[in-house]
């Protein structure tokens, strides 16, 4: 009994030790914008600025009062 209980704390050690002593997977290095260059004169390119769309129109903030709430207003 001694000996199983042993080996069960044996196996879970060396399992957590395993998993701390474990190397990271994701070591990408960071990967660099690609810059283009002019076919006829070989210098970068600077990129053409994207348009922006117009901007959506604002939703409604304030809350319209409802009869009741006006009733209430006007009676305090």
């Amino acid at each position: 009994m001694a000996d199983l209980v042993s080996d069960i704390v044996k196996n879970v050690v060396e399992g957590v030790l395993k998993e701390i002593l474990k190397k990271p997977t994701s070591k990408r290095t960071t990967r660099r914008k690609q810059v283009t260059r002019s076919a006829t004169t070989g210098r970068f390119v600077r990129k053409k600025a994207k348009t922006k769309r117009p901007a959506a129109p604002k939703k409604q903030l304030s809350r319209r009062r409802t009869a009741a709430k006006r009733s209430r207003q006007r009676s305090s």
